[in-house]
């Protein structure tokens, strides 16, 4: 297995080329957008596109799916039934599934969105906009905070310190560093106070 990165400027997002170097298929993470410089490299490496794994449903993370489609004849698997009018194969939280003759394993980590799924690959686990080098994803309210908190804890941070993780955007880290250095984890004020009057117990 050999793992390409592809810097978009549309959203400022990471697209990842999953590669099976025995078969020549590879799988698509999160196609931001589709454009002539990646395609030219895939072909370039001879490549065939059977997958797509899309994290979550966010424009600047999906807005390249409906070019790659009309190129590749590729399965796309997410958390949803379609994303726009492209019909999804649903996966479910910690559903183990084989693209392009690799094993991969779905971890739900909803909070950043709803739908938002991890996808580990052996030691590599791709996490979208839910876990960033230094920093958890951005939610709406002090519950999805929390419960994107305990779902990172449970199914991600659980994985072996030398998991190399590649967000959505930003650069790589480890589950090692992130253990140690990521803001994320940190007790806010509130945090604090909800300890104080047992409200987080």
């Amino acid at each position: 297995m050999t793992v390409f990165f592809h810097y978009s400027l549309h959203g400022f997002a990471n697209v990842y080329l999953v590669g099976n170097d025995t078969t020549m298929e590879a799988a698509i993470v999160d196609p931001a957008a589709f454009t002539l410089g990646l395609l030219n490299f895939i072909e370039d490496k001879g490549y065939v596109v059977k997958a797509v794994l899309i994290t979550h449903n966010h424009p600047h993370h999906v807005d390249g799916l409906r070019t790659l489609l009309r190129i590749y004849d590729a399965t796309v698997y997410s958390s949803n039934a379609t994303i726009g009018d492209v019909a999804c194969r649903m996966i479910r939280d910690a559903e183990v599934f084989t693209v392009c003759g690799l094993e991969v394993q779905a971890l739900s980590v909803p909070g950043h969105s709803a739908d938002s799924m991890a996808y580990l690959f052996d030691k590599i686990v791709f996490t979208g906009d839910a876990l960033h080098a230094g920093l958890i994803g951005k939610t709406m309210s002090q519950y999805g905070n929390k419960l994107l908190k305990e779902q990172l804890s449970k199914k991600v941070l659980s994985l072996s310190d030398d998991c190399m993780v590649l967000p959505g955007h930003g650069p790589p880290s480890s589950i090692g560093a992130e253990k140690l250095y990521n803001l994320g984890w940190r007790k806010t004020k509130e945090d604090i106070r909800g300890d104080q009057y047992g409200l987080l117990a």
